[in-house]
């Protein structure tokens, strides 16, 4: 894996973000043996412009919150609301519209690259809460 540090914790911590605003199709992907500009790519998907500008707000509110915090350099395709790009340098963030991911397809475009793990900590806890019920009788 060539992701930095800072690349992994701002990747993870936007992914979340994204997670909570109940985005589709959450992906961390290595780019870092690919690009020279960047580490990671995150990719994440909503079903209308509304929820893609929603979840774009929430990865920003996030990021600034860290102890370090992250501002992006870039934003790009706010007003359309169907394809947001965050350049925060160390990842590169994509919230796309549904149809946007399906047709541009970024993910079969960088199947070769590695992903980075990512698992919603609400189904990681629902999972928890679900272990430990009493089994029915």
């Amino acid at each position: 894996m060539t992701v930095s540090e800072r690349a992994h914790e701002l990747a993870t911590v936007a992914a979340q973000a994204a997670a909570d605003k109940k985005a589709q199709d959450i992906v961390i992907i290595d780019v870092g043996d690919q690009l020279a500009i960047t580490d990671a790519f995150l990719l994440a998907s909503a079903p209308n412009e509304r929820q893609v500008l929603a979840i774009v707000d929430a990865i920003e509110e996030r990021l600034l919150e860290l102890p370090e915090k992250a501002k992006p350099v870039r934003r790009e395709g706010e007003r359309g609301g169907r394809w947001v790009l965050l350049d925060y340098v160390d990842i590169v963030v994509h919230v796309q519209h549904t149809e946007e991911r399906e047709f541009y397809a970024l993910d079969r475009l960088w199947k070769d690259c590695p992903t980075i793990p990512f698992v919603d900590r609400d189904l990681v806890d629902a999972d928890a809460t679900a272990g430990s019920a009493a089994p029915a009788e």
